[in-house]
């Protein structure tokens, strides 16, 4: 049987300019607080026919990582997207947005006029934030489960914002003199237990089918997972290796069943962190290079809050068994990535300075590839057929050469493969969810 060629996005976070990437001459970093840097990875994205750009967003400032070029929000997503809607055509663009800090109504409008601005290419990427509390009038970060449950009121808030204005009410008939149709146009009067919407909203829908905002959602704890099973049409997780993604997108179907949904309805996209090259020897140069002055000090904090232990009297060539592991924290920042690293410990028992090295550590437990262009497309069939994704998100990392291999020349060779598409088979972000 033939397969579907995958759902491939592009990051626009400069990950190809964290630790010592951005020193590099031709970094562009002065770039980062302008549209034009951006624009032109996503017209790269769009002629190598990806489904999206993305934009993360952090609500907080990581004033330890700042004197290093780490800890460097940048700027509002929403609104960078729009620039790029006036410079592309087809790509999809996917805005962050927080249901935990943003209020819905403003949420609707926000996604909805970046739909209508770039003729029905935005996506929401549904996150909960780890951390910011303090900028929104909050003390501590509310629970995990809090957090969950406040979002699929805000998601269900949205999305009968969305249908409260419907196109069909939009006559503009010169010759009655009726803008509106205010009959269609109704209030939601929504109260829950966080919000009070009445609606209706201020601005109109698209429409459905291939102009509905698809809503992709990040985490992939039990309960960012049962959310995603209810109401995305993709989800972003950290997945560092294949087993890992194999038992997610398993679990996400299964899920996505039992809540009356097709198992294919939540697409598993797992983050792909690249260091491109010519050669492998290259290409590990590049990862080392940029890495140089990683601080292990910091790498032991992150343990430590993690897992509980403490491995900072260590020997580096002493090795970490899973009877070493305390009960896990009763708070983390993020119980995903604290998941992650409990379980490669368990699994692989690694030395101290191994641990050190392993990307759970290292940075977001993204599946992780250093080497040649034809060695990422070996790898990435190689998941494929072990039915572990659904598609990806390309984290390029190093240099801007990198990001420049992964678009311009890793994405054509994925689609001679036969693991991308070759066109666009549609203007909208929903149309290319829905036809590879």
């Amino acid at each position: 049987m033939t397969q579907k060629p995958l759902h491939i996005g592009m990051t626009l976070a400069p990950t190809w300019l964290s630790g010592e990437g951005w020193r590099r001459p031709d970094s562009g970093i002065e770039g980062l607080l302008g549209h034009d840097y951006y624009i032109d990875i996503a017209r790269r994205a769009e002629a190598a026919k990806l489904d999206f750009v993305f934009r993360p967003d952090v609500l907080a400032v990581n004033k330890a990582m700042m004197g290093q070029g780490g800890g460097m929000g940048g700027l509002d997503p929403t609104l960078l997207l729009a620039a790029i809607a006036h410079a592309t055509d087809r790509i999809g663009l996917l805005t962050t947005v927080s249901t935990t800090f943003y209020p819905p109504y403003i949420l609707a409008r926000m996604i909805m006029s970046l739909h209508w601005l770039s003729k029905g290419r935005a996506g929401w990427n549904i996150v909960t934030a780890l951390d910011g509390q303090r900028n929104f009038s909050l003390d501590d970060m509310p629970t995990p489960e809090d957090r969950y449950a406040r979002a699929a009121e805000v998601t269900e808030i949205v999305l009968k914002l969305w249908a409260s204005y419907p196109r069909d009410a939009i006559l503009q008939d010169r010759d009655s003199g009726r803008m509106v149709d205010p009959e269609l146009v109704q209030p939601i009067n929504y109260e829950g237990d966080f919000h009070r919407v009445e609606g209706p909203l201020g601005t109109p829908n698209m429409g459905g089918g291939d102009y509905r905002i698809p809503l992709i959602q990040a985490g992939a704890s039990e309960t960012g997972r049962d959310f995603a099973a209810r109401v995305a049409d993709a989800t972003f997780a950290s997945t560092p290796n294949m087993e890992v993604a194999i038992e997610l997108r398993r679990d996400l179907r299964r899920r996505a069943k039992a809540h009356g949904r097709g198992e294919e309805a939540v697409r598993l996209m797992p983050g792909m962190s690249l260091y491109l090259a010519d050669t492998e020897a290259e290409a590990r140069d590049l990862y080392r290079a940029t890495h140089a002055r990683a601080d292990d000090t910091r790498k032991f904090a992150n343990i430590l809050e993690m897992t509980g232990l403490d491995l900072s009297d260590w020997p580096k060539e002493r090795h970490i068994r899973a009877n070493d592991l305390p009960p896990p924290p009763a708070k983390v920042r993020s119980r995903t990535h604290a998941g992650l690293l409990r379980r490669a410990i368990e699994r692989h028992e690694p030395t101290v300075g191994d641990l050190l090295r392993m990307p759970e550590v290292m940075g977001s437990a993204h599946w992780q590839v250093i080497g040649t262009v034809a060695q990422a497309v070996d790898e990435v069939r190689r998941w494929r057929d072990a039915g572990a994704l659904d598609g990806f998100i390309l984290f390029p990392g190093g240099s801007v050469d990198c990001m420049h291999l992964c678009l311009d020349a890793l994405c054509p060779a994925l689609s001679d493969a036969g693991l991308l598409r070759r066109d666009y088979h549609g203007t909208t972000f929903a149309s290319h969810l829905e036809r590879p």
